[in-house]
């Protein structure tokens, strides 16, 4: 799926947009799951915050 997102990404003013991936941990249990999320690129930053 993600070789998908990338493609359809590159296409046009797509461009403006990245796929962001982070690691959060889980409160209860303490395992790590993985959160992705396509942002604009002016954005990117206040997702990891």
């Amino acid at each position: 799926m993600a070789k998908k997102v990338v493609a359809t990404l590159k296409k046009g003013d797509s461009a403006q947009f990245t796929k962001v991936v982070k690691m959060v941990k889980s409160e209860k249990t303490g395992a790590y799951a993985f959160e992705e999320k396509v942002v604009n690129k002016e954005l990117a930053n206040e997702f990891f915050k």
